[in-house]
């Protein structure tokens, strides 16, 4: 009787449509807290681990450091370490960049110390306007950039080799511009002047911390609920409110201590203020826009990044030519501590611990991997530990020797990780 109403039954019938697949992070999101935790050891047993480690580096050298010296987590002591690891952390930033294509920029050191000399150059020896200066100190970075990435993109010269000459080429030139008297002495005037207070807004004023504070944690409400408020009409998976009022609340505790910390000594240095900005400005272009989207494709398979139609040329040019300009901004924040530009300028570890800034920080040697924030934390990391040695009176030969086992368990972190990833399928 079954057989014969099957058969009978009319051959257009549409089956009934089948579930359509649920997005994890709903299933996440809808379960809480415990949700939640379940994705955190998914993700610590495939090995995406961000940037833990460096959060967990960073606490065990403070605390460290701490009972060494009860000085070291002073206001003071904060704010000489949010002063100094400016400058480096600029050139961290444009290496980030390029470590986002699996290169590397090998000249971004000599860069800015020529960009030193050049300011230098123009402002004092010829008269231009500071401002003026400063623009054109930042396109000449920006145009050594471009020169590297050409080389490396169009002619095929590997990116080490073509940094390396850079490297040499521009410190010649560096010492070119000085020569004679070997230094040349920067007025306090235009951008050297803002970069060199050490109190944003208004000097021994609490105003300014409280203020930028209080934008950044604003800022990132908006923000959230705008992109909520967007998802939700596209009917896609977004934040719940909940989970953006923690993430606010707790950005807003940090900031505000951080506030109060630098308030009791000279307040948030200017240059902390822009890198801070920079930060936010290239973690937007990376994250949201079509082009750091083809730099991670790129950095990820170029060979993928051909084929889905990218001009990997172009990428690889304009990610150098970023590079040389954030490594000429930072030789102006280098050059903005001593009012000098000096034939030392770029020379020493400079190079080393921009590279281990952004590597230490999270961000991958193999590519495709990593994020300007990386920058921040890694400079944290290292400037702590070179102003903990110095309360400590430590030789600098030790500080080399800490830095660089630091930076290579970094790079084994990154190096499990990636192993983990592939074995766990998530590569």
């Amino acid at each position: 009787m079954s057989d014969k109403t099957t058969m009978h039954q009319p051959l257009d019938e549409v089956p009934p449509p089948a579930v359509a697949p649920l997005d994890p992070r709903l299933l996440v999101r809808e379960e809480g807290f415990k949700g939640y935790l379940t994705e955190f050891k998914r993700k610590m047993k495939g090995g995406e681990l961000g940037s833990l480690p460096v959060i967990v580096a960073l606490i065990i050298i403070w605390t460290i450091f701490q009972l060494k010296d009860s000085l070291f987590l002073s206001s003071a002591n904060m704010v000489n370490i949010c002063y100094f690891m400016a400058g480096t952390g600029m050139l961290a930033v444009g290496l980030v960049f390029v470590l986002l294509l699996g290169e590397i920029d090998l000249s971004v050191a000599s860069v800015s110390g020529l960009a030193a000399a050049v300011f230098a150059s123009l402002s004092v020896t010829h008269g231009v306007n500071a401002w003026v200066a400063v623009v054109l100190t930042v396109l000449t970075g920006i145009a050594i950039g471009a020169v590297h990435g050409f080389f490396f993109a169009k002619i095929g010269v590997p990116a080490f080799v073509v940094t390396l000459a850079g490297f040499l080429g521009w410190t010649g030139l560096m010492q070119w511009l000085l020569r004679g008297t070997g230094s040349l002495t920067i007025q306090d005037k235009g951008l050297l002047h803002v970069l060199g207070q050490r109190s944003f807004f208004m000097n021994q004023s609490i105003a300014g911390a409280y203020i930028l504070a209080t934008l950044g944690v604003a800022a990132l409400l908006i923000g959230s609920l705008i992109d909520q408020t967007r998802r939700r009409a596209a009917g896609v998976p977004y934040r719940p409110t909940s989970e953006i009022l923690v993430r606010t609340i707790a950005l807003a505790v940090v900031a505000y201590v951080a506030a109060y910390v630098l308030n009791k000594s000279a307040g948030v240095p200017n240059a902390l203020v822009i890198f801070l900005a920079t930060l936010v400005i290239c973690d937007f272009v990376l994250r949201r826009t079509t082009f750091g989207r083809k730099v991670f494709a790129v950095g990820g398979s170029i060979e993928a990044a051909r084929r889905a139609g990218i001009n990997v040329a172009m990428i690889r040019i304009v990610v150098f030519a970023i590079s040389g300009g954030f490594a000429a901004i930072g030789g102006l924040f280098l050059a903005g501590q001593t009012y000098t530009a000096t034939l030392q300028a770029g020379t020493g570890n400079l190079l080393m611990l921009a590279i281990a800034a952004a590597v230490i920080g999270g961000t991958s040697l193999f590519g495709g991997r990593g994020n300007v924030w990386s920058a921040l934390l890694g400079m944290l990391v290292i400037q702590s530990i070179q102003t903990g040695l110095d309360l400590l009176n430590m030789d600098q030969s030790i500080q080399y020797m800490i830095t660089g086992a630091v930076l290579l368990a970094a790079v084994v972190v990154d190096s499990v990780s990636r192993r983990t990833q592939r074995s766990s399928g998530r590569a």
